[in-house]
């Protein structure tokens, strides 16, 4: 092969613009851990995935099908292994008082992404799923599986990520004072339990192919979703995910994303930018009156009541409960048992809200 053909082959596969959009996502991300941003292993190659196709564009650049669509169920395993039988007893024994604020923030935020539905402030029912108080890397995903524009969700939910984070660290140093532990460091490469990883991936290959066959709407959340948690339960499976792997799926699924964008995107999401920021401080403050009810009428310490009712980023809430003085079962069991709902009743209410606003679910 001659020079020149080696050249063109470099152009024609993108190796060079890869190799550029994988050092900028390594940089980025290093960046964000630097300042233990929750999320940093989606939001730097998302980010740098933007960068890319802003500047020097991404011309052939896609993430193939498959490793994306595994990349997914990965993320669907990892929500899975959380839903753990202590998480799950928590649940059962408060069930009416969890269900009563888990609704509520359901209701408030719903609320709120319908108001920016109205307002037009973001296409179709994208600020439905942007709003929705769940998993913010499952709500990106399903909400392209049910229509709305992936960019601008990911857009809301991580801008949601960031605010929750913040505040949620602010008010734990401030309100209640910490047992001075640290949050535990990020561990790229630890110990895997070879076996389990085996089983996992199999288990994960098998999901990805059943919901492509079956062509189930969202699936590569759902099934690996329930169905490891389900398997989990019994003992029949252990979900053996080590930070390596979910730091390639977390790439993939942010690369998918960010590679999309253009500049009439970002110039929609900068004018959104200031009512989008509004709405979630708004959701915020309402989430923080019902932590105060909770506090009053429950007898739940103020910061677990806080970190239960904060709407989204279960990840970052989870890092700040286990450096603070809180019930974190409590908490984590809140957080969960919100996403689990979020997860079966989001497409209806996207559904819903669509059919009354009149409004088409079309990407800008």
């Amino acid at each position: 092969m001659s020079p020149s053909d080696a050249s063109r082959l470099l152009r024609d596969t993108g190796l060079p613009k890869w190799a550029l959009l994988l050092a900028l996502s390594l940089a980025l991300t290093v960046f964000l851990e630097l300042f233990a941003l929750p999320a940093s292993l989606l939001i730097g190659p998302m980010v740098a995935a933007i960068l890319l196709a802003l500047t020097v564009g991404n011309g052939k650049l896609h993430v193939p099908f498959w490793p994306l669509q595994l990349g997914q169920v990965f993320v669907g395993l990892m929500m899975a292994r959380t839903i753990t039988p202590d998480i799950l007893g928590t649940m059962t024994k408060d069930a009416p008082l969890f269900l009563l604020f888990i609704f509520s923030v359901i209701a408030i935020a719903t609320g709120l992404g319908w108001l920016l539905t109205r307002w037009q402030v973001l296409p179709g029912t994208t600020a439905v799923w942007g709003s929705s108080p769940g998993g913010a890397s499952a709500m990106v995903i399903m909400s392209e599986a049910y229509g709305a524009d992936a960019r601008l969700v990911a857009f809301m939910q991580y801008l949601r990520v960031v605010f929750v984070a913040v505040g949620a660290s602010v008010i734990s140093r401030l309100w209640v004072a910490t047992d001075g532990a640290e949050p535990p460091p990020l561990v790229l490469f630890p110990e895997v339990d070879w076996p389990a990883f085996a089983a996992t991936f199999a288990f994960a290959a098998i999901c990805s192919y059943g919901v492509k066959r079956l062509r189930i709407q969202g699936g590569t959340i759902i099934v690996p979703l329930f169905l490891g948690a389900f398997l989990q339960g019994l003992g029949l499976l252990k979900i053996e995910l080590p930070m390596w792997l979910l730091a390639i799926a977390y790439a993939l699924v942010g690369w998918s994303i960010g590679l999309r964008f253009t500049r009439s995107i970002l110039e929609h999401v900068a004018r959104a930018l200031p009512r989008v920021s509004a709405c979630i401080i708004l959701l915020m403050t309402l989430c923080g009156c019902m932590a105060a009810a909770l506090h009053i009428f429950a007898g739940i310490d103020p910061l677990t009541a806080y970190l239960a009712t904060s709407p989204g980023g279960a990840d970052s809430v989870a890092i700040i409960a286990a450096s603070s003085d809180v019930d974190v079962p409590f908490v984590m069991a809140m957080q969960t048992g919100r996403f689990l709902v979020i997860l079966m009743i989001g497409p209806m209410l996207a559904r819903f809200i669509a059919r009354r606003s009149g409004l088409a679910e079309n990407p800008v």
